[in-house]
């Protein structure tokens, strides 16, 4: 066998090979941010004009007025033939707002919101103690999200985590 035979032997071994490797799938370039989110339900978005969270875990507590921006739902577009799908997003009368944390773990978190009505009055106090939830939304080789998601209403705050 001259050096083109012995060449194509050693790249067809390679290549098959390398295709019975089990190679690590891979993983979004995306970053954990450390923060509670917070849906002010729709019902619920005329009575608030400010809305002010504290969280408190693992002895650490942080508090801040949230920036509310309106709330939105995906709108599945379908599929085209050729496979593509698409999909938009669309208003749906909640305000969302956020409150970022220096470190969030699946530890018990306690939430204390408070605010503001349009026309001066204070919002009644809300407390909830709940504990944030861990995933492995992309698989186990991706790593551990870990969320903490509330819906806050006219009866109060509620973990949707």
């Amino acid at each position: 066998m001259g050096k083109p035979g012995v060449l194509l032997t050693l790249t067809t071994t390679a290549l098959l090979t390398s295709a019975c490797y089990p190679y690590a799938a891979p993983c979004p370039a995306i970053a954990q941010a450390s923060v509670v989110s917070v849906a002010v339900a729709r019902d619920y978005v005329p009575h608030v004009k400010t809305l002010r969270l504290k969280a408190c875990q693992d002895g650490a507590c942080k508090e801040a007025e949230l920036e509310l921006f309106p709330g939105s739902v995906s709108v599945d577009q379908g599929c085209r033939p050729d496979g593509i799908c698409s999909a938009t997003v669309s208003p749906d009368g909640t305000m969302m707002g956020m409150l970022m944390l220096d470190t969030l773990t699946e530890a018990p978190m306690a939430l204390t919101a408070t605010g503001t009505a349009p026309d001066g009055a204070a919002l009644p106090v809300r407390t909830l103690d709940f504990r944030p939830r861990g995933a492995y939304p992309y698989g186990e080789q991706c790593g551990r999200f870990v969320t903490a998601s509330v819906k806050l209403d006219a009866g109060g705050l509620r973990d949707v985590s």
